[in-house]
């Protein structure tokens, strides 16, 4: 069975935008089955562990259930081995399944002094980049640095890390590190990471014949309790009223580029301040699009500020849209990623159908 690498040191950087090609991606239409983390992995974690006693655990802004689960399932195996730590996320958490995990982690470290922060360690997951940890990520600079994540475009030099592209959810790597660690998890703990692997497999319908090992790795956590079925209804359930209004006006909007297989749309400014923030939900929109006849890829557009706005891109089989996300400065999963950009939707909505133009 292959491994998944592991690469030693003590600061993180960005490799100037240069993704792990040494790495095999995750897709669910990859040949490759998640590889097993292994005990020298295992073993450089433990390592990390001991050279600090307190901890900063920091995932990317906007975090999703993945993130959620992996920041908590880390703090999970600090707290069994008795260390301290702070769980740090800048937010906002504005889906309602991960609304409720809000009251877990601050927005800052003024509850650190300047010598805890520079005696602490630093645990990254589900991003390689200071910079999409937000705003803070500027105090976090210089703190030694272990990162676990699963995101093919992740570019890491200088950090002790274990990144592995094949793995559908990051929280699949913590699970392994967990039950390495520690052993068989409480009810409680199984359920935090069955919902971090559920929440970036589309609860398993992203997955295929080649991903046994997570369906195995699935089992062992309801084997501790997990229910499933109340975890389906968190990650579904409670969407505000105002998304589904939303969700008509950019369904209206959709235009069909590259020969009908791209489905383009958007959200102004304007539909933001009218429907807000909470609970969107552009996973129902990117299901409809790719559930409709002759569709292959999503490009979906919303414009953030005067002068900022973020893409998401989501496709089926080949289609590697994280190819296309990094070369807008953004990155992700070969079927699932995003960017964020400078601009105006109306200038760089072009550009970008232009990228598709070559691959579809």
């Amino acid at each position: 069975m292959r491994r998944s690498g592991i690469n030693k040191s003590s600061v993180p950087e960005k490799d100037d935008g240069i993704p792990c090609t040494a790495k095999t991606p995750y897709s669910s239409n990859t040949e490759t089955a998640m590889v097993l983390i292994t005990n020298e992995q295992v073993e450089s974690f433990k390592e990390f562990i001991s050279a600090h006693q307190t901890f900063v655990i920091a995932g990317h802004k906007e975090p999703d259930g993945d993130c959620i689960a992996c920041s908590l399932g880390i703090s999970f195996i600090l707290k069994h081995m008795q260390k301290k730590y702070t769980l740090l996320n800048i937010g906002p958490f504005k889906r309602p399944e991960s609304k409720r995990f809000e009251d877990h982690f601050r927005s800052d470290l003024s509850c650190m002094t300047r010598a805890e922060k520079a005696s602490a360690g630093l645990i990254m997951v589900d991003c390689s980049e200071l910079s999409r940890i937000g705003d803070i990520g500027e105090d976090l600079k210089g703190m030694d640095t272990f990162i676990v994540d699963h995101h093919k475009t992740a570019s890491v030099k200088g950090s002790q890390n274990i990144i592995d592209p094949t793995a559908p959810a990051a929280a699949c790597i913590v699970q392994q590190l967990f039950e390495a660690i520690v052993g068989k998890p409480s009810r409680e703990e199984a359920h935090v990471l069955f919902f971090g692997i559920a929440t970036d497999t589309g609860f398993f319908h992203y997955l295929n014949e080649k991903d046994a090992e997570t369906f195995r790795a699935a089992a062992r956590l309801t084997d501790a309790g997990v229910n499933p079925r109340t975890i389906y209804q968190e990650m579904t359930g409670g969407k505000p009223w105002a998304t589904r209004k939303l969700l008509a006006i950019l369904l209206e909007r959709v235009e069909r580029h590259c020969g009908g297989k791209l489905a383009v749309t958007y959200e102004e400014q304007a539909d933001t301040r009218k429907y807000g923030q909470e609970g969107r939900d552009s996973d129902a929109l990117y299901s409809l699009m790719l559930a409709t006849d002759g569709i292959e890829a999503v490009l979906f557009m919303r414009q953030e500020s005067d002068h900022t706005c973020t893409a998401g891109f989501r496709s089926l089989k080949d289609c590697d849209v994280s190819a296309i996300a990094a070369k807008f400065g953004g990155g992700g999963h070969k079927n699932a990623s995003g960017a964020s950009m400078e601009g105006h939707i109306d200038m760089l909505m072009p550009e970008i159908i232009r990228e598709f133009e070559k691959v579809l």
